[in-house]
């Protein structure tokens, strides 16, 4: 009796556990989607953009040290590269010996509020076919007419605005599991196999429009201080004062069609 209660047991837990990711699961497939009208032209574009916006910089063991052990989250790779390159070896007799080092002041973190796509942030290619005097129904597709760059940036003034980009970047692919960059370019003559029917006299117009995300969030900065004390080293941030800011980023190697007929 005891074996089954046993069994019965560990089947529910197994059941508390697996029910919860699958829905977790589910969800994130959910919102990784395309919508039908929104396709992938990465294999497709003739320019080939460049992911260098979306490279993660790790930090060293000194570093992850150092910001773990931070009174404020510390996110932003350009203060984590240049904690990177430091080299910090207080000797362990440094008995008394104490300092204070200041670093600057820096955006340190971003806290997303809002993450919204907008699908036809801007037209980038409109093709059309006039089949007035025509007898039968034409056949036409996607061809991108002449090079398009789509840019965002932020929407406010903001000090260390750089920086303050390539944060809400990595939030906002994360949030979204989209290829984002605050500059991409659909080339000329890129293609799509897709076709839309025009019939006798009409008109078909076929526009394609380069989606975007949208982030609103806080931005919050710091002034850091390096401090030493006898063989002991932490970073102490003062000053902390929040901003609000948004920013419009392109998904990168992503077209949205709207097709119509007149």
């Amino acid at each position: 009796m005891r074996a089954w209660i046993a069994i019965i047991t560990g089947l529910f837990l197994m059941v508390t556990v697996i029910q919860p990711y699958a829905i977790s699961a589910a969800e994130e497939k959910q919102k990784s989607s395309l919508p039908s009208h929104v396709l992938n032209i990465s294999k497709d574009n003739t320019y080939p953009n460049s992911t260098e916006d979306q490279i993660v910089l790790e930090p060293s063991e000194l570093t992850k040290e150092l910001i773990e052990e931070a009174d404020v989250e510390i996110v932003n790779p350009e203060l984590i590269e240049m904690l990177n390159e430091s080299t910090l070896k207080p000797s362990p007799l440094a008995i008394g010996y104490r300092g204070e080092i200041y670093l600057g002041k820096w955006p340190l973190n971003y806290t997303s509020n809002e993450t919204s796509i907008n699908w036809e942030y801007q037209v980038a290619n409109t093709n059309e076919v006039n089949n007035h005097s025509g007898q039968v129904t034409e056949k036409m597709s996607y061809v991108q007419r002449e090079e398009k760059h789509i840019k965002g940036g932020l929407t406010a003034k903001i000090d260390a605005p750089d920086q303050v980009k390539k944060m809400i970047l990595l939030e906002a692919q994360n949030n979204t599991k989209l290829p984002l960059s605050f500059h991409t370019v659909i080339g000329k003559g890129t293609k799509q196999q897709n076709t839309y029917a025009v019939p006798v006299n009409k008109i078909g117009i076929l526009t394609a429009y380069a989606p975007a995300v949208n982030e609103k969030g806080t931005i919050a900065f710091g002034e850091v201080y390096l401090r030493l004390k006898g063989s002991k080293k932490e970073l102490v941030v003062k000053n902390i004062k929040k901003q609000g800011i948004g920013a419009w980023i392109p998904i990168q190697d992503h077209v949205a069609y709207s097709f119509q007929l007149r």
